[in-house]
């Protein structure tokens, strides 16, 4: 019952992002068009080069959509773990896309530093607002999962950033219409660029690591071997590997070390209960008898009579 439950939930959170995903791709397409077509009439270019900057966020939640449907892909005998890497190459390719975004808002924001240049008119300001509510309902979309996969982090800081971006052309518009100070653009323009990066840097981070199979952020190394120790008859363990398969799917890979071979179906299927409370879905466990020498170098064995009661 409490299986079942669990994947009408999962079932339910796939179609709620499927969902997600193509609403934030019309909506955000749809205003793009809108944007380019008010930069060209108000002669702005801020509004046209905004316009390009909000297509590359399109293009990233494409990107996104396609590895969340490459995770469903059965594997094969060329790839045995699927697609499910796609997840974390996309979700590196979009902490680059939104630093790549930053250098352009940062050279623009220079570039009307040194040149201050007056906003075009009322007209930005308008669009420039409701550009904030597009990113802001596209942004409230992921917001309920955007920790639980980088994907949907990168998706949900992608639309916070371009939300961020129209707020501070529709402060600095009002700013500029009301007092002339036109150097506040590029002012804004900067702390914005700034406020990205803080953000991205954690997800540029997370999938820089996943890419080169390091230990998910989310997992802690120590209390995967303590909860291995823990298990009776586990005496020590060695060749202890954790990556991630995805940005969801956890693997563990180690040798078990116990006292009584008798034991060892017993011991495997506890571990395997205890690792999957732990976001560790795949595990491998290759078990040796105490004693004997494992036909490897083992200089990372982890004994474990400290954690014995």
């Amino acid at each position: 019952m409490a299986h079942d439950h669990k994947h009408q939930h999962h079932v339910q959170t796939v179609d709620t992002l499927n969902r997600a995903f193509i609403i934030g791709i019309i909506l955000n397409a749809v205003f793009i068009v809108a944007e380019f077509a008010a930069g060209f009439w108000s002669n702005s270019m801020g509004l046209i080069s905004d316009a390009g900057h909000n297509l590359s966020d399109v293009a990233s939640l494409i990107l996104a959509m396609i590895a969340f449907r490459l995770v469903k892909v059965r594997s094969n005998h060329k790839y045995t773990y699927g697609y499910k890497k796609s997840t974390i190459l996309v979700s590196l390719f979009n902490a680059i896309i939104l630093l790549i975004a930053v250098v352009f808002i940062l050279i623009e924001s220079i570039e009307k530093l040194m040149n201050p240049q007056p906003v075009e008119g009322i007209v930005i300001t308008i669009v420039a607002g409701i550009g904030v509510i597009i990113n802001g309902i596209t942004a409230r979309l992921f917001i309920n999962n955007k920790d639980k996969d980088l994907n949907v982090k990168g998706a949900y800081l992608h639309m916070i950033a371009d939300a961020l971006v129209s707020v501070g052309v529709v402060i600095s518009g009002i700013v500029i219409l009301i007092t002339d100070w036109v150097i506040i653009d590029a002012i804004i323009g900067i702390v914005i660029a700034g406020i990205i990066v803080y953000s991205t840097w954690g997800l540029l981070n997370d999938s820089i690591r996943l890419v080169l199979d390091g230990v998910p952020s989310a997992i802690n190394f120590d209390e995967i071997v303590k909860a291995i120790c823990s298990e009776k008859h586990v005496v020590a363990l060695h060749h202890i590997h954790i990556w991630a398969i995805s940005t969801t799917e956890n693997a563990l890979t180690a040798h078990i070390v116990i006292d009584n071979i008798a034991q060892m179906e017993p011991v495997k299927e506890q571990l395997r209960l205890k690792l999957k409370k732990l976001e560790i879905s795949h595990v491998t466990l290759e078990f040796e008898l105490q004693g004997t020498n494992c036909t490897h170098e083992n200089d990372d064995e982890q004994q474990c009579n400290e954690t014995k009661k």
